[in-house]
């Protein structure tokens, strides 16, 4: 256990070599587009054009309201309801959080909507998992119309669920086996798309099929703390970790070999206490940095003693 916190430690103190932000709210995911053959003329906009055409090519019938809901630097957001809408897990009607930009899909959406369907995917276990807003589409306008936009489930966020509950729920998703269905046949580490923590862009190439500690600690030494300060810039800190610190880093997991040898879990990736909130009763996290890692690497933003002592309680042993 001793070991284990040191390295929590160690991956909280990297971390803060560099200066991480939020990322923006929010494959087996069909990226479509919308024919143009059924845009509606009424529409006074792309966007309102393109919620349209999704809408009744969907099945959902027609707008029924769209209430604008904040914008950011880089997009805005709306808050959709339709005329005949799906329903949730639990049988209610679903309403639409949109949010949409002038850039491409790809640029803006693509690594938040494969994101999100992942820790969907990861977090259907029971009562005690997390609420993850299922993803309805994502793409570019149609038509040739500049802009893309991404629609989820719209959830009514409050504030901070019990932490005893989060700190289960985020066990539960960690858990959870790397699959098809979650984006991660071959139980890699990485993602299928880079991404962003905050504005700091984030590599994720896979590494190889079945990959366990040493795959784990090349990817963590080479795609997120010397990344991280190769993007810094700062010489001394560049120095201590090539020097100093990498070279010793496979020593903290010298435990973590045979029946302890690290899988691959899901992270959110960006667990700080401005993304986390509760839906429906359940706790909920949001604004993502997806990847798959070491589990102890969620926490190297921060640290909720409640939380983090129901979490080892959950399952099985953490490595």
């Amino acid at each position: 256990m001793i070991r284990l916190h040191f390295r929590v430690i160690i991956i909280n103190t990297a971390s803060l070599l560099v200066s991480q932000t939020s990322y923006a709210f929010t494959t087996t995911l069909r990226h479509h587009k919308i024919p143009m053959s059924r845009t509606i003329a009424k529409a006074s906009s792309p966007l309102d054009q393109e919620l349209e055409n999704w809408c009744k090519s969907s099945g959902y019938g027609s707008i029924d309201k769209s209430i604008p809901s904040g914008r950011s630097g880089w997009a805005s957001f709306q808050k959709v309801t339709v005329t005949n809408p799906p329903k949730d897990n639990n049988d209610k009607p679903v309403s639409f959080f949109v949010k949409s930009s002038t850039k491409s899909s790809d640029e803006m959406f693509l690594g938040e909507a494969l994101g999100l369907k992942a820790m969907y995917e990861c977090s259907q276990s029971g009562d005690d998992s997390l609420r993850i807003p299922k993803v309805y589409h994502y793409g570019d306008y149609s038509g040739g119309s500049k802009g893309s936009l991404i629609i989820m489930e719209y959830l009514n966020l409050a504030g901070r669920s019990d932490e005893r509950a989060l700190g289960k729920a985020i066990a539960r998703m960690h858990l959870a086996e790397a699959t098809e269905e979650a984006g991660n046949p071959n139980k890699a580490f990485g993602f299928a798309v880079d991404n962003t923590c905050g504005e700091t862009p984030q590599p994720n190439p896979w590494t190889k099929p079945n990959s366990g500690t040493k795959e784990w600690i090349e990817f963590y030494r080479d795609h997120r703390i010397g990344h991280q300060l190769n993007l810094a810039g700062y010489s001394y800190c560049s120095k201590l970790w090539k020097n100093d610190i990498s070279p010793r880093l496979h020593l903290l997991f010298e435990d973590c070999t045979g029946d302890n040898e690290i899988k691959p879990s899901l992270l959110h990736g960006d667990l700080w206490s401005g993304n986390i909130g509760s839906a429906d009763g359940k706790p909920s996290i949001f604004d993502p940095a997806v990847y798959w890692g070491h589990h102890e690497a969620e926490w190297g933003v921060s640290i909720y003693p409640c939380i983090f002592c129901v979490y080892y309680s959950v399952g099985r042993y953490f490595c």
